[in-house]
């Protein structure tokens, strides 16, 4: 009798593994162990969780495996590991490193201090590497609903402060529609395909080219929509702003970076994998959205006088930048996709650390005239944000400029000029409101008398990322090679 049992490889999920076990065994420990004035322990054993994570993931580099499969006869399973999975695991798990860092001295000074933040953030990991390791549409639908459920409960950190609240309310009541979509769109792919394997879809696709797929097609695009709204695609980008003013700031700086890549990973598996045939169709749509998203997140960004506002507007027209990649069906787009998650990721992150430090108990220092000054305030500071605004608006020897040559290049050389074209202007007019906090900064006269606050969690996220910006902008082959060697499995 043949066993209905799926086939499970555990070195598969092993790094994922690590920090849903770890974020479990810390709520516990947490709970019992720790006590209420200590919870900053929490944070140094979840950081711990994420080392030892990304410690499991390097002896698996090179591996080709996948695990749930349902028998021999069909080796495609609902989760794979590879090169493609790994890069973007480490890349993740950096992330959730450094929201945790700064978190650690940011907490206490606004009195919202819990040891549960730092496990939910442990969870919202876990759910990004198995987005990123998926290959089954159910799979990602669990990936995408973990970490959005994590990812309403930080939002409303800050309780009791009402824009907090008020900003998880919108992101759940948007999100359990962008769910709605992401469910009947798997329905109309398994009512046309039989079945939700990436794989298998993309085999029952090449061997019925003729065939009507009207509900397939209907199907993709509301998936397409369900990550739009993830991902902060115009015009699925409205909550965006709002969500990450009133989110805490290492939430909206964990959000900014973390969803989008997860997200977008997955979507670049799902174009790959299952809808090469159905180029003709997604691509125009894509093409439409990511002008749009550059248009509009970098426009919007210019009208700005908060600076966490700006961030969130810069992150949708980022979000444009990096679909570009996606789009860009090549090796050349995918390692540009993977280059400039990082560099994004880095520059980011830190850019959100410098608002954090200038920010008081119970007050929010998010008005461009609270950079004003800030070089005679505290000059280290002012030249690290300088390095962080020039990266975002691409300038060299950044990562950021990096980023954007590779990005602009790959979608010229697959016949996406327009796109290139329009993601050079869109960068032209970035350049104005980065340039407009850099100025602010050194040849404007302080505002506030209170120095900015530097403790070592801080501290450390800010030189991560500092050094990072700088490292890749001047040595980018250090990175260009491990996405070779990432995008060389995913083809495989």
């Amino acid at each position: 009798m043949e066993t209905l049992m799926p086939s499970i490889n555990l070195a598969v999920i092993a790094p994922m593994l690590t920090v849903f076990v770890w974020a479990s065994a810390l709520l516990l420990v947490d709970l019992f162990l720790i006590s209420q004035d200590n919870k900053r322990l929490t944070g140094y054993l979840a950081l711990g969780g994420l080392a030892l994570a990304a410690i499991v993931a390097l002896p698996l580099w090179g591996t080709a495996a996948s695990s749930f499969t349902s028998g021999p006869d069909n080796p495609h399973g609902m989760v794979v590991l590879d090169n493609y999975a790994l890069t973007l695991s480490w890349i993740l798990l950096l992330v959730g490193g450094i929201a945790i860092a700064i978190a650690l001295d940011y907490l206490p000074r606004q009195g919202i201090e819990q040891g549960e933040f730092y496990t939910l953030i442990l969870f919202a990991v876990g759910g990004m590497l198995l987005l990123v390791q998926g290959t089954d549409l159910i799979v990602l639908f669990l990936a995408v609903e973990l970490l959005s459920i994590t990812l309403y409960v930080l939002t409303a950190f800050a309780y009791p402060r009402l824009s907090s609240e008020e900003a998880a309310m919108k992101y759940l009541i948007l999100g359990a529609f962008a769910a709605g979509f992401f469910v009947y769109g798997i329905a109309l792919i398994f009512g046309t395909t039989g079945t939700l394997n990436l794989f298998d879809i993309g085999i029952y696709l090449n061997n019925h080219p003729g065939a009507n797929h009207t509900l397939m097609l209907i199907g993709t695009g509301l998936v397409l929509v369900a990550f739009g709204f993830k991902i902060a695609l115009v015009p699925f980008h409205m909550w965006t702003p709002d969500v990450y003013e009133g989110a805490p700031t290492p939430v909206a700086a964990f959000m900014s970076v973390g969803t989008k890549g997860a997200a977008l990973a997955a979507l670049l598996r799902i174009l790959e994998i299952a809808l090469p045939t159905l180029q003709s169709h997604w691509l125009p749509v894509l093409g439409i959205l990511a002008a749009l998203t550059m248009i509009v997140g970098n426009v919007g960004a210019i009208i700005q006088t908060n600076v966490k506002r700006m961030l969130a507007y810069s992150s949708i027209g980022h979000a444009g930048y990096i679909l570009l990649g996606v789009m860009a069906v090549s090796e050349h787009g995918s390692e540009g996709f993977l280059f400039y998650l990082l560099a994004y990721a880095l520059t980011n992150m830190g850019a959100f650390a410098v608002v954090i430090a200038l920010e008081q108990r119970g007050e929010a220092a998010w008005s461009l005239d609270d950079f004003a000054g800030l070089w005679k305030r505290q000059g280290a500071l002012a030249v690290a944000m300088a390095v962080f605004m020039l990266s975002l608006a691409g300038v060299p020897p950044t990562a950021g400029f990096v980023g954007k040559f590779y990005i602009f290049t790959a979608a010229w050389e697959s016949g996406l000029g327009w796109l290139a074209l329009i993601g050079v202007i869109t960068s032209a007019i970035a350049a104005f409101f980065y340039l407009r906090v850099i100025v602010r900064m050194f040849m404007y006269e302080p505002v506030r008398d209170t120095p900015p606050f530097l403790y070592r969690g801080i501290s450390i996220g800010i030189g991560m990322a500092f050094a990072g910006t700088i490292l890749f902008g001047i040595m980018p082959s250090l990175i260009v090679s491990l996405a070779h060697s990432s995008l060389l499995a995913l083809g495989g």
